[in-house]
């Protein structure tokens, strides 16, 4: 069991939190370290993204950081908030923001892996079976309540997770271009659920946690209902392409060139390391993990503008990266011990490089 944690704050997207501790200084790996030359457009507009998304979703912009960077890294993310938080409307917008393609699936206990990826169906006029692609052939799939479903479909999800194709009648049959899963679910409501195991949960590169808006946010939530907006209607609400797989393209290569010191890659491997030797853990960080930590610090690092990764990077998203792939023991759980708080122990016990 993991307790809920939370995507760095959005501040963090172009300067330390006020009253942050200041950057190690650490030397970056090559004088030339840096964006590539088209990377800079490519920021300007997955940044313009987060705008553009703000115009449906109120109060989440550090979610949209995070699919950014699950964007980026290729990987796929975990959005875990009560009912109502925007989870469903977040990534819709962001499909609409980057004129990508998205379907959304409502996972039920009765939802079999065919309804997912799609089946052989007789075609009469050929007198042969043809593949019918599923609902996962997208860009962008939004897996709703996850854990409703058993481990059947959600292993026929695994594979298109971690190989980005289906398998069907043995031929394999390739996802399009850029591909994300955004699983959702939800915190608080657990009976009649299938828990998704340690070894998907890790399959996962981001978990994050929607909190509650405050209060501002939320009149102004209501406002906007008030004055006519329709979370069907996206383009009512005046949201517009501002990027494109091109640009996302460019920034998940120009994230490839971030240069990441020997330095900083031990101090990845100290944290995991670490996780495993806490005596509160039942399971630490996996070397996948610490790839996984490794992969969203580049992207922060150029979402940033900085073609090389600092400690300050690691930190920012080691919670989102490696809480959910951590397991309490049962008797650390009645103690009252949390993930968030063994984590951050790992996180102070491991020196800074400099």
């Amino acid at each position: 069991m993991t307790d809920q944690h939370e995507f760095p704050p959005p501040a963090h997207l172009d300067a330390p939190a006020a009253g942050a501790a200041p950057a190690p200084a650490v030397t970056p790996p090559s004088a030339a370290a840096g964006p590539p030359a088209a990377a800079p457009d490519a920021r300007a507009a997955l940044l313009a993204v987060r705008a553009e998304v703000a115009k449906a979703v109120v109060g989440q912009d550090a979610a949209v950081a995070g699919l950014l960077v699950a964007l980026l890294a290729q990987g796929h993310i975990l959005l875990e908030g009560v009912p109502g938080v925007a989870k469903t409307l977040l990534v819709r917008s962001l499909a609409a923001a980057l004129d990508v393609e998205t379907k959304r699936v409502q996972f039920t206990p009765d939802l079999m892996p065919g309804d997912l990826t799609g089946s052989l169906v007789y075609d009469a006029a050929n007198s042969d079976f043809t593949f019918r692609p599923g609902p996962v052939f997208t860009n962008l799939l939004l897996a709703d309540e996850i854990n409703r479903t058993p481990p059947k479909t959600q292993s026929a999800l695994l594979e298109a997770m971690e190989e980005r194709q289906v398998s069907v009648d043995g031929r394999a049959h390739p996802l399009p271009q850029p591909f994300m899963v955004a699983a959702t679910q939800n915190p608080v409501e657990y009976e009649g659920t299938y828990p998704l195991p340690e070894a998907q949960l890790d399959r996962f590169l981001l978990k994050v946690t929607l909190p509650l808006p405050p209060r501002e946010d939320e009149i102004a939530v209501l406002r906007r209902h008030a004055t006519g907006f329709d979370p069907r209607d996206l383009h009512s609400a005046g949201l517009r392409p501002v990027a494109s797989v091109a640009d996302l393209a460019a920034g998940t290569e120009a994230v490839r060139t971030v240069e990441i010191s020997d330095e900083v890659t031990a101090y990845i491997v100290d944290i995991a390391r670490a996780t495993r030797h806490s005596p509160s853990l039942a399971l630490g960080v996996s070397p996948r993990g610490a790839t996984a930590l490794m992969a969203t610090s580049r992207a922060w690092a150029w979402i940033n503008g900085r073609g090389f990764v600092t400690p300050d990077d690691v930190k920012a998203l080691a919670h989102a990266t490696l809480a959910h792939r951590l397991s309490l023991r049962p008797e650390a759980e009645l103690e009252g011990v949390s993930v968030t708080a063994v984590l951050e122990s790992a996180l102070g016990a491991v020196p800074v490089p400099r």
